[in-house]
Parts: C-alpha cells; sequence; structure tokens
C-alpha cells in the first residue's frame, strides 16, 4: 500500500514510517520544513531499509497539504499522527494559543481528508488511520488541558468521518496509544502558557506539581513499555484487509483506563445506530 504519515519526523509518526516501510508499504513520511528544522530527520529516512519518501507537509496551511497530496502519484491509506502537547494551567494558555493548538491536533487532519478524501472515494477505497489519546477517556490528569480537550474532539470528528466515508469504500481505525513518558518527545517538546503571571499563580498551591507529572506518569508504565508497540499496531492495522479493522484499538501500558470506557461508549453508539436504522453506515468492527 502507498501510505502517507503526518507528523512524521520524530515520535510516533518516526517510528511509524519505519514500521510500515518494514513490511514492504510505500511510505510518505510528511513533514514540515525540510531544507532546514527537520533536514536531518529526512535524510536519515534515506539509510532506512523499504521505500521511505520524504515530503514536504505543514498541516496547519492548506496549500502545503495539497501540494504534498498532489505529489504523491497514488495514495492507499493516510495516518493522522501530526499533533502537539502543552503543558500548565489551563487558565493560562492564551485563547490564540488553544486556537493554535486545536489548528494542529484538530483542523489539520480536516485539511489533510479535504485533500485526499476526493481522491479515495473515486477509487473506492482508502484507510484513515487517526492517532488518538487514552486521555479522551481514560484517567486525564490535570495541566494538560488543551492537548486533551483537542485528542477529544479530534476522536470526535474521527467517529463522524467514519459513518460518512464507509459507503464510498474507506475504511477507519483509531489507534489510542496511552501515556508513554519515553520513546517520543512528547514530554520534552511540549508547549508552555503564554501569560506566565496566572501561571505562576498555580505554582504557588501546587508547587513542583507539574515536574513531577511525567515521572508519576512514568512510574505507572512498565518498565519494558515500549512506544514502538504504537508503530507495530499502526502497521497491523493498515496491514488488514478491509471489513477485519477495529473502529478502535488501544496500546496503552498505563492501563489508565480509557479502553473500557471506549468499549461501552462505541457499543451505545451500535445501539444508537441500529434503532434509527443506520446501521449500515457502521464500520463491520465498529464496537468490540
Amino acid at each position: 500500500m502507498d501510505v502517507l504519515v503526518t507528523g512524521a519526523s520524530s515520535g510516533f509518526g518516526a517510528l511509524t514510517v519505519r514500521a510500515l516501510a518494514a513490511r514492504g508499504h510505500t511510505v510518505f513520511a510528511g513533514m514540515r520544513d525540510l531544507q532546514h528544522r527537520n533536514a536531518a530527520a529526512a535524510a536519515a529516512l534515506r539509510d532506512e531499509p523499504g521505500d521511505l519518501r520524504a515530503v514536504e507537509l505543514d498541516v496547519t496551511d492548506q496549500g502545503s497539504v495539497d501540494a504534498a497530496v498532489d505529489g504523491i502519484e497514488h495514495l492507499d491509506a493516510v495516518v493522522h499522527n501530526a499533533g502537539h502537547m502543552v503543558l500548565g494551567p489551563a487558565e493560562a494558555f492564551t485563547p490564540e494559543q488553544w486556537v493554535e493548538l486545536y489548528d494542529v491536533n484538530v483542523v489539520g487532519t480536516q485539511r489533510v481528508n479535504r485533500a485526499v478524501l476526493p481522491r479515495l472515494r473515486e477509487q473506492g477505497s482508502g484507510l484513515l488511520v487517526w492517532v488518538g489519546s487514552s486521555s479522551t477517556r481514560g484517567g486525564c490528569p490535570p495541566f494538560l488541558a488543551p492537548y486533551f480537550a483537542a485528542k477529544a474532539a479530534m476522536d470526535a470528528l474521527a467517529v463522524s468521518y467514519a459513518a460518512e466515508v464507509i459507503r464510498f469504500g474507506i475504511d477507519t481505525t483509531i489507534v489510542v496509544p496511552g501515556a508513554f513518558t519515553s520513546g517520543t518527545n512528547h514530554f520534552a517538546h511540549a508547549g508552555a502558557p503564554a501569560d506566565a503571571e496566572r501561571a505562576a499563580a498555580y505554582d504557588e498551591r501546587y508547587g513542583t506539581f507539574m515536574d513531577e507529572l511525567a515521572p508519576r506518569l512514568a512510574s505507572l508504565t512498565p518498565a519494558d513499555a515500549d512506544a514502538g508497540a504504537v508503530a507495530d499496531e499502526i502497521a497491523r492495522v493498515v496491514d488488514l484487509p478491509f471489513g477485519e479493522r477495529p473502529l478502535r484499538t488501544h496500546v496503552d501500558p498505563s492501563r489508565d483506563g480509557s479502553e473500557v470506557v471506549s468499549a461501552v461508549a462505541d457499543r451505545i453508539r451500535v445501539e444508537f445506530f441500529r434503532r434509527a436504522g443506520i446501521d449500515d453506515l457502521l464500520t463491520p468492527n465498529a464496537a468490540l
């Protein structure tokens, strides 16, 4: 298959493009600023086995997205992976920062879909893989609110898209990672609130809590937890034939409870669709 992966310069994206290429897929690794910021990441792909091709793609720029997709001759699947994390009191992030975060984590997927779906609809086949987060229904620790809210919005968007594209032969899977505190740069590269005065007010009451958050989450994760397991799960899902892919699959070594809540929510959705007489819009494995 020919697969486009967004946010492929680091983290789950970088691991995923390698896992897919190792399974024989042609992989287009979307990343920003190939000439400067991500030049080294793009160059590293040339030393990897398989057919890996770096493509300039900024999910916050429709022109960039369109140009990247137009440059791909054939496409079977898209992995919506691009995202950004922030850490700090919700109040201390300005509205503009919230908008920027949603632009990357939510609206970015819409830009990519608008570029690729006409092609997938015309060919009558395809796959959308959405990289979610267990935070949408799991333990949901504090001081990550903008990121968690954006991921919840993306999850809702993915579920709606699943029903809207199924009649075109386009499949959907949401891969849900837990809180991997090693093997990615999520916490190291997390954004900070712009309103330092309000952030300081929280520091007075919470002290070093935010500095301790990553270690606390790490203590819940087995020592042998490997972020590469998320990439392997994405590759496994891509390899499955249409009709056998799950709507949702979890990779959560910390077991924060998201899988349990999602199972109930997805079953309720299936039952609602059946009562409404629209169950033909459900993916074959809409609830497991």
